[in-house]
């Protein structure tokens, strides 16, 4: 939950107080973005280089399709991510960065600093990740 309180709380940030912390995830998000960005495009690119052509035997054709199957789960992983990463910046810019899609109470600031994109607290993810919970950003 946001307060107007300009301080630390045990572990959370109150994001609305802090320029300087929200330029240093700011920058640490387009960091993560550009990163990602680099990566699905070496993916696409690794991706037309391996050759499925006729010539090769049979186990190079398994190698060549198991390495396309590879390369095309890793793009679609940093799409999911850079999804997220989008995502966080756009709570920078309205705000709501740092408050849990769930329930809305306060990230902890670890958590913020380990993954910055999260949208969720701690308690949250794990019942997302026990069933508990559907997790409406990935759904979507």
């Amino acid at each position: 939950m946001r307060t107007n309180d300009s301080r630390y709380f045990e572990g959370a940030l109150e994001v609305t107080h802090s320029p300087e912390t929200v330029r240093q995830f700011e920058d640490k998000l387009l960091r993560q973005q550009a990163d990602l960005q680099r990566a699905m495009l070496s993916a696409v690119e690794q991706g037309r280089e391996t050759s499925t052509d006729d010539t090769q035997d049979v186990a190079d054709q398994a190698v060549a399709s198991y390495q396309k199957e590879l390369l095309f789960s890793q793009g679609t992983n940093g799409h999911v991510q850079l999804t997220l990463v989008r995502a966080a910046l756009d709570r920078l810019s309205d705000g709501t960065f740092g408050e849990c899609l769930q329930c809305g109470e306060t990230i902890g600031i670890k958590r913020l600093e380990a993954l910055p994109w999260t949208p969720y607290c701690i308690n949250c993810q794990e019942k997302i990740e026990n069933g508990e919970l559907e997790d409406p950003v990935r759904a979507a």
